[in-house]
């Protein structure tokens, strides 16, 4: 008898969970898409566009010198460089308009009219959605085509 009374006071020791915990510790864990990363975040261009995230200055000169935004800009007025961050599935496929394949790919530095694109903002900056034809030309650095103060 006494055994039994020690194992009827074993489950009545209550355990606390949580209301919704049996249901969830029940279910298939399904594998979650990571909407919080930046780059589920980001559109995905169709067509013939390319989503192009513009090279931004650096805000300190290797003196130490803070540059306004003012100054920034004046620098980039005639065109703007830009990191390819995705191509559209049917950028430059076009055999007759490009003979020698595609101009740039993702991870080039391209350079784009100031005003091209569609600007979209993002936290932190923002975006452009180009089309395939807008891209002028690629560099190795961009850092080399602007002028430091």
């Amino acid at each position: 008898m006494t055994e039994q009374l020690s194992v009827s006071n074993q489950k009545e020791i209550p355990k606390h969970k949580d209301a919704l915990q049996e249901k969830y510790d029940q279910e298939p864990k399904k594998p979650e898409k990571d909407l919080t990363s930046e780059h589920a975040k980001l559109p995905e261009p169709t067509g013939w566009r390319l989503l192009v995230l513009p090279f931004k200055m650096k805000e300190k000169t290797k003196g130490g010198i803070l540059i306004t935004d003012d100054v920034i800009e004046r620098s980039q007025v005639a065109s703007t460089c830009g990191l390819v961050l995705k191509v559209g599935p049917d950028a430059y496929k076009d055999k007759e308009r490009y003979p020698k394949g595609p101009w740039c790919k993702k991870g080039s530095w391209v350079i784009f009219a100031r005003y091209a694109g569609s600007r979209m903002k993002i936290d932190g900056g923002e975006v452009r959605l180009l089309n395939d034809d807008e891209v002028l030309a690629t560099v190795e650095n961009p850092e080399d085509i602007f002028h430091e103060i």
